[in-house]
């Protein structure tokens, strides 16, 4: 698996893909209707003619040379996400937009995430925001994206699947696998639903015609650590949890220690209590934590609700600093980066 830039080996194989895919979808559609599929047709022009226009090309360098991907503006100020492969340790970053190009810089970047933020200095369109959640397997979404050196370009396809884990190593949170062919460029482009909200960022991709996004609502949570303390500020709360041999109130996940001096233990939490609930995140498994983590923001007070014996507890708890980060950054290379998977589950929220 590899990161989505436009220097990405594999061009012809890509291409070639691509090509497979659009053989597979035209025979989709000659066993559909007509009528459903120029509906279904026209839903997805109707997607890019509304958002293209919102989504821009970024070119920019680093040590290796030229680079280019694709972004997109979140807010009418000129404030756009992109892939950190694309804007996270680049140089000279530029951004076209109704054909020219203007000079961004970097707001942010989050390794853990994948993602940076850029800024440009003028007004601009905004894509709407939407709700990962309400998607399911098969639910059709559309991609724009800069690929190669072509103009802007819709891809179409669908949810594969909603990962936490892949090639033996773990995401920081749940990723959407999508059914479609990304090519070089594309690095950073939104997925959109057929509504025309953005639902995830294009990060990674295989080489057989699918790749993964990273959901909305986890660029979000960034965002909102921005605009609140100017950086990415993820929490922990100092349990360690192992997966039980039975469900216990549908939950697998039981405590098997108490870090000492962390807010869990300061809390009140014990080795034994089966954690039900982190903030928002109903926790069913020991990786639902892994979700349950990534959207804790230190200082933030997180209600955690557990099982003791026949007993159910909440304890509402201050998450500190994950300084230094969970994740540590690898070697980087924005040509073609292999996806770097924790080797085993984090799961000390």
């Amino acid at each position: 698996m590899r990161r989505l830039s436009s220097s990405s080996s594999g061009q012809g194989f890509r291409l070639l893909a691509r090509l497979a895919f659009l053989a597979a979808a035209a025979s989709l559609s000659a066993q559909q209707t007509p009528e459903s599929a120029t509906s279904l047709s026209r839903e997805v022009k109707d997607v890019f003619e509304r958002c293209a226009k919102a989504v821009v090309k970024i070119e920019a360098t680093d040590q290796h040379g030229e680079l280019s991907g694709t972004g997109f503006f979140v807010d009418p100020t000129g404030t756009l996400y992109t892939a950190y492969s694309v804007g996270g340790e680049a140089e000279n970053v530029t951004v076209e937009f109704k054909g020219k190009k203007y000079p961004a810089r970097q707001l942010m970047a989050d390794l853990r995430s994948g993602i940076a933020m850029l800024k440009v200095d003028l007004a601009s369109p905004a894509l709407p925001i939407g709700n990962s959640d309400q998607l399911e397997i098969a639910t059709p979404v559309v991609a724009i994206g800069y690929p190669l050196d072509l103009a802007e370009t819709p891809s179409f396809g669908m949810i594969a699947g909603f990962d936490r884990k892949c090639f033996g190593g773990y995401f920081p949170t749940k990723h959407l696998r999508v059914n479609l062919p990304p090519q070089r460029g594309e690095g950073g482009a939104p997925l959109l639903n057929l509504k025309g909200e953005v639902v995830g960022i294009l990060l990674y991709t295989f080489e057989n015609n699918s790749c993964y996004a990273l959901p909305i609502e986890a660029a979000e949570k960034i965002r909102a650590d921005f605009v609140r303390f100017g950086e990415a500020r993820y929490g922990r709360i100092g349990a360690n949890v192992s997966e039980a041999s039975a469900p216990v109130e549908g939950s697998r996940a039981v405590t098997t220690e108490i870090v000492k001096d962390t807010p869990a233990a300061e809390s009140g939490m014990q080795p034994g209590d089966v954690v039900l609930q982190i903030g928002r995140t109903k926790v069913h498994e020991p990786e639902d934590i892994l979700d349950a983590s990534f959207f804790i923001t230190a200082g933030d007070i997180v209600p955690i609700t557990v099982l003791r014996g026949e007993q159910k507890l909440t304890f509402n708890v201050e998450a500190a600093s994950t300084r230094p980060p969970l994740l540590a950054a690898p070697s980087l290379n924005n040509r073609a980066i292999p996806l770097n998977l924790q080797s085993v589950p984090e799961r000390t929220p």
